[in-house]
């Protein structure tokens, strides 16, 4: 009688490993936004303070060679409430607002996972650097956007034209905290995707991927949803994380080849020495490096 083994099941393989490393990920990324969320609700009964943190920061604005969120906001408005392409602009940037935000970024995540693992794992910890320093200072510095300050004569965009994320009454909306502008993590993370964007892509066009953080930045002070200052901050706080997060490491394939090899003394003298010349040693070095780079192409 013949003893052997029979696994009870098949044998992991890559497949199973990567999709382990997916679902991880996945279950990190949307677990360290549920802490966000929840944290960020720990402020929403701050009202009054809220409120102050507002004024100063308009009366701050005030004094910086900064221009009014007004002057955004009616660019933005010009022509709406005539039902024609005014209306369809400003309807625009409230869903760009809305439904851009999020979904943006995690398709960020996703593709670099899938084709730049190296960047995503710098990219990852950026984006949870720069969040958890935005919900230290949500906690700390509670701040009304100007679309409910009264001193800034702003329009709630969402709330005349839609669509809206937020309910009328900030104490009613029990799925996100109004009183949390300062920072704007809307301009953060939509600058990070940018950066990151450049970093991990060769394209000469990639520079435009720089245009969805400036239509991200018009958007939310044009809705009247942040502060110069929010995005301003937000900046800062990107700086910091970069700073802090080791950069990724490329890897070209390649071996390093001399672009500029030692040249012989004379030219002229290396061209009339017999067969038993000695040669420079500068010269028998180039050719070991020139041997040795075709040996290696050749190889491939």
């Amino acid at each position: 009688m013949s003893s052997h083994t029979t696994p009870d099941g098949p044998a992991d393989g890559p497949g199973t490993g990567q999709r382990r490393r997916l679902i991880r990920e996945l279950l990190l990324v949307a677990g360290l936004f549920a802490v966000y969320k929840a944290g960020r609700m720990l402020s929403t009964d701050r009202t009054d303070e809220a409120f102050r943190n507002a004024g100063r920061i308009w009366d701050a604005e005030r004094a910086l060679p900064l221009p009014g969120e007004g002057a955004i906001q009616r660019l933005l408005l010009h022509g709406a409430g005539s039902g024609g392409a005014g209306d369809v602009l400003v309807h625009i940037a409230n869903t760009y607002y809305a439904a851009v935000h999020f979904p943006a970024t995690a398709l960020f995540l996703i593709w670099l996972y899938l084709r730049r693992p190296g960047h995503y794992l710098w990219a990852r910890r950026t984006l949870a650097v720069l969040t958890g320093a935005a919900l230290v200072l949500h906690l700390a510095f509670p701040l009304a956007p100007p679309r409910m300050l009264g001193a800034a004569h702003l329009v709630d965009t969402a709330q005349v034209y839609g669509p809206s994320v937020y309910r009328a009454a900030p104490a009613a909306d029990t799925m996100a905290n109004q009183f949390a502008a300062m920072p704007s993590l809307h301009f953060g993370w939509a600058l990070m995707l940018a950066l990151g964007m450049i970093a991990a892509t060769r394209s000469r066009w990639r520079v435009l991927w720089l245009l969805h953080p400036l239509v991200t930045l018009l958007v939310v002070v044009g809705t009247a949803n942040h502060y110069w200052l929010d995005a301003i901050v937000a900046t800062v706080l990107l700086g910091g994380a970069l700073l802090v997060v080791p950069r990724p490491r490329v890897r070209t394939g390649s071996l390093p080849v001399a672009r500029h090899l030692p040249r012989p003394r004379s030219t002229a003298s290396a061209a009339g020495a017999g067969p038993g010349a000695a040669v420079p040693v500068e010269v028998a070095g180039a050719a070991e490096v020139v041997a040795s780079a075709e040996a290696v192409g050749a190889g491939r």
